[in-house]
């Protein structure tokens, strides 16, 4: 088996300086150590998010989501935009499990916000390729550490689609905002009632010209919807609002919707406490990840998985019993460690 060895690696304290001292380009660097599979890099990613830790963290997190066509790109860019001219600075991180199958980038996001990527308090990342959407999940979260480290406030973590990445990126986010489409239906856009119980704010986004009065409609239909839905935990009703990002209308009604939030969960304890449960998540997360890798990533398991597979196809065993025996050994295999 071929073995890759990390190119041009710098030392640990190099990357740790600067990223506090946030410069991009260091910073992609160590996101690329951070997002490499080497055992050697993940060791030194381990003492960088480490080192970083205690300047991390004083950010607002928020997922934005909506199905392919709704405008998360040019959203994004507006709205990033407008945050920038407030004073802040943006990074934009992007989960698109997809890529785990293409192994590339998502949607080639710099050429999609290219007006915000060339802003010097911008930096925008496409998600890092991995087996599982797991893997994915926690290295986009290490990445999310070393953007507020950098001296980013303002995280925009962005879903390609609708889909588990949604669960994902609410779990690692403070701020869940949901765009929608007027004149189409739940079933059109593949909206689910889950995921619309995440959101703490919907957007009717592209609401111009013709879709304006539209808009308006989707607006007081899908506030109406809302009232179904059960109290949140942190004490916020969601919101609906309509805007144009071709327009830049709307832009600065969502972000006063967000200070709203952040004002209320941090006066109620709901901000800390939903940050110290991510944490520990995040840690059973890792774990599950970490196990998995080295179940797969064994000789012996390799062997057993590929002989079993045999077996079961040729009806000489169920795949109930072999997983069951695979597990056992994996058992024996451990202990013997």
């Amino acid at each position: 088996m071929k073995k890759y060895k990390a190119k041009n690696r710098l030392k640990v304290n190099e990357y740790i300086d600067g990223v506090l001292n946030g410069d991009r380009v260091l910073l992609s660097r160590a996101i690329t150590v951070i997002e490499s599979n080497l055992e050697s890099d993940k060791e030194i990613a381990k003492e960088i998010v480490q080192s970083i830790l205690p300047k991390s963290g004083s950010s607002i997190r928020i997922g934005i989501t909506g199905v392919p066509g709704v405008g998360k790109s040019t959203f994004i860019e507006s709205f990033g935009k407008y945050l920038i001219t407030q004073g802040h600075k943006v990074a934009v991180l992007s989960i698109d499990p997809s890529s785990q199958r293409s192994r590339g980038s998502i949607l080639g996001d710099k050429t999609r916000m290219e007006e915000l990527a060339n802003l010097k308090d911008a930096y925008i990342r496409p998600s890092a390729s991995g087996d599982t959407l797991g893997g994915v999940a926690n290295k986009t979260g290490e990445t999310m550490l070393l953007c507020e480290a950098a001296g980013y406030d303002v995280i925009l973590i962005e879903t390609v689609g609708v889909g588990q990445s949604e669960t994902a990126v609410h779990g690692m986010t403070d701020f869940f905002l949901l765009l929608m489409l007027a004149g189409a239906g739940d079933e059109l856009q593949g909206i689910k009632k889950g995921i619309m119980e995440m959101a703490d704010m919907l957007v009717i986004n592209k609401s111009d010209g013709d879709n304006v009065n539209m808009s308006k409609m989707a607006k007081l239909q899908y506030q109406n919807a809302l009232h179904i839905f059960p109290q949140s935990e942190s004490g916020w009703s969601p919101t609906v609002s309509t805007a144009s990002s071709l327009k830049n209308e709307g832009i600065d009604i969502v972000w006063d919707n967000i200070k709203e939030y952040e004002e209320l969960v941090k006066s109620n304890n709901y901000f800390s406490n939903n940050r110290q449960q991510q944490k520990i998540e995040w840690m059973y997360n890792n774990i599950n990840e970490e196990l998995k890798s080295m179940f797969y990533n064994s000789d012996v398991i390799k062997e057993k998985l590929s002989s079993y597979s045999s077996q079961i196809v040729s009806s000489e065993i169920s795949p109930v019993k072999a997983a069951k025996n695979i597990i056992d050994d994996f058992k024996s295999l451990m202990f013997k460690l």
